[in-house]
């Protein structure tokens, strides 16, 4: 006899995609927040570049295949962010680009761009899950005070930099759900659904489904 799992399923990419978020928001806003050197940012560029980055996007081609218009547009759009913002600080370190006095400028506006999409994004949570309407309430108000310290508005990046620590913290708790969840086959990390078939972090149960040929 022999045994054929059922391949026509994928794996939910959402954990992958939130994983990848958390961690590189967690060394920026570690950066931002002014609780490390900032000389340490070669971290940050090489997880924005590979794993918030082309990992996330991944994560986000996926949810495409997943039919999940909600997960695929924010795993490929905060990878394409993180791989954005990886390449403006490259770019400067190889003077490939020099905004010179008017820097603050460009990355406020920048920011500000994502500020907008975040905002919509952070509306579309609300019809998810508990979980990740307080990951996009965080990502949100981290990206307003990110604003307004680039335009001098406040004095310092630091009170985004611990929101976003805050932020990361609750990508990490949503991506681990996704996994132990899964794992255990029940609800062991609550994320509270809000509506379960738009659900981009879903509480998965195991298909443990096999066709058997003689």
């Amino acid at each position: 006899m022999s045994e054929e799992k059922n391949t026509g399923a994928i794996a939910d990419p959402g954990p992958l995609g939130l994983a990848g978020f958390a961690m590189t928001t967690f060394i920026l806003s570690m950066i931002n927040a002014k609780l490390v050197p900032a000389s340490i940012h070669a971290t940050f560029l090489t997880l924005a570049l590979f794993y918030g980055g082309i990992a996330q996007i991944l994560a986000g081609m996926w949810e495409f295949k997943k039919n999940n218009t909600f997960g695929a547009t924010a795993f490929t759009s905060y990878g394409a962010f993180w791989l954005a913002l990886a390449s403006i600080i490259l770019f400067e370190e190889l003077n490939l680009i020099n905004f010179g006095p008017d820097r603050n400028i460009a990355i406020g506006l920048f920011l500000v761009a994502w500020t907008i999409f975040t905002f919509y994004m952070w509306i579309g949570s609300l019809k998810v899950n508990n979980a990740l309407v307080f990951v996009f309430t965080t990502l949100l108000i981290t990206y307003i005070l990110l604003d307004l310290a680039e335009f001098k508005i406040i004095a310092s990046s630091a009170p985004g930099g611990l929101m976003g620590l805050v932020c990361a913290a609750g990508a990490w708790y949503t991506s681990a759900a996704g996994i132990i969840n899964t794992t255990y086959g029940r609800a062991v990390l609550p994320v509270g659904p809000r509506n379960i078939k738009s659900a981009a972090v879903k509480v998965p149960t195991m298909n443990l489904k096999k066709k058997v040929k003689a």
